[in-house]
């Protein structure tokens, strides 16, 4: 993995602060120069506005406040099977981005963290902050971010510093994709981050592929009397990814126990 070449990383980050400017800042529409290279970053700026609507100010200082005590301490039994299936999956995708010092993040449906994984140090305000099992990220608490993008949008999705909601989380830059279970319910998000680093846009494709693989594996931890395989005709390009095999389990009796997304965008 490369990060972009220094020319191409400092016009994103002004193309971020013109955005910002215009929607936090001037309550303005962006210029139809700027508007048509976001096009496909609007879910950014509709994030924007439904923060300003509740309320928050850019300039604001962001708490990261914990879920409570009590909340925190039934996440091990109410995320039992989620945790399971992602721990081995979360240390291997930490390691894969330890050199360029990004870390792993879980989060339950609701965008508290649930786990994390990766060289943290927690000696960095910035990172301790966010590193927390019980820290809750979502959007109404934290404004813009993947954790709460990912969720929103219910697919992957990268942002680069500014173009998180709050001053203070602009040092962050993170990928993030969520998690749905067997029976097609969104249980969470698992999230890269790192702070203060180079633009990694490609860590979107990573961590999509990632949660395939949880997904997968709580497919599996399903009980099933047979288990198949699927795959798109050769050739076949799909909308929306389903690159992956589709995995779809089956009891003794024909009936479904699981199925991935892939196996669900075959199978509706």
């Amino acid at each position: 993995m490369t990060a972009l070449p220094a020319s191409q990383g400092d016009a994103r980050l002004r193309q971020i602060a013109l955005a910002r400017q215009s929607v936090l800042l001037d309550g303005t529409e962006l210029t139809e120069a700027l508007a048509s290279a976001w096009l496909d970053r609007t879910w950014i700026m509709q994030s924007w506005r439904r923060c300003l609507a509740l309320g928050h100010q850019p300039q604001a200082r962001v708490a990261f406040d914990p879920v409570p005590a009590s909340a925190r301490a039934d996440a091990p039994d109410a995320h039992a099977a989620l945790l399971a299936a992602a721990r081995p999956e979360l240390q291997r995708l930490a390691a894969a981005i330890a050199p360029i010092r990004y870390f792993v993040l879980l989060t339950d449906a609701q965008g508290c963290v649930i786990d994390t994984a990766g060289a943290i140090d927690h000696r960095n305000r910035a990172i301790h902050a966010i590193a927390r099992v019980g820290v809750d990220l979502s959007e109404r608490s934290v404004g813009t971010t993947a954790i709460g993008a990912a969720l929103g949008e219910r697919a992957p999705v990268w942002l680069h510093r500014g173009e998180h909601f709050f001053n203070d989380t602009a040092v962050y830059s993170c990928a993030g994709a969520p998690l749905f279970g067997p029976d097609g319910a969104c249980l969470g998000m698992i999230d890269v981050t790192g702070v203060d680093a180079p633009e990694r846009p490609e860590l979107k494709h990573l961590v999509a592929q990632s949660a395939q693989s949880i997904e997968d594996a709580l497919v599996l931890a399903r009980p099933h009397a047979l288990r198949l395989h699927l795959a798109w005709p050769a050739g076949w390009r799909v909308a929306g990814g389903g690159e992956g095999a589709g995995l779809l389990c089956l009891d003794a009796h024909g009936q479904v126990t699981g199925a991935n997304a892939t196996a669900r965008q075959m199978l509706p």
